[in-house]
């Protein structure tokens, strides 16, 4: 796990974490780390760039798109489930 220091922070700035932190119940640095994970996560075009690579990924294996009737996989499901028998 990587570490980072922040100088020259606004007073005003940590008083607010350390207050956030209070109303949580956390401790400020588990606010700031959850702060900074939040902040770090993809945006949503990032997010569809990724999921467009894997499906190019997964058509290119597969050589092209997968018909798949979600009728026999219901059916398979139900066939060798317990409960349904």
């Amino acid at each position: 796990m990587g570490q980072i220091i922040v100088r020259n922070l606004d007073d005003d700035v940590l008083l607010r974490l350390k207050a956030r932190a209070k109303a949580a119940n956390t401790s400020l640095e588990q606010t700031v780390r959850d702060i900074l994970t939040d902040a770090a996560k993809p945006s949503r075009a990032e997010a569809w760039a990724e999921a467009d690579r894997i499906r190019e990924e997964i058509l290119t294996r597969n050589g092209g798109p997968v018909a798949l009737d979600p009728t026999i996989l219901i059916r398979e499901d139900r066939d060798n489930d317990e409960a349904y028998r």
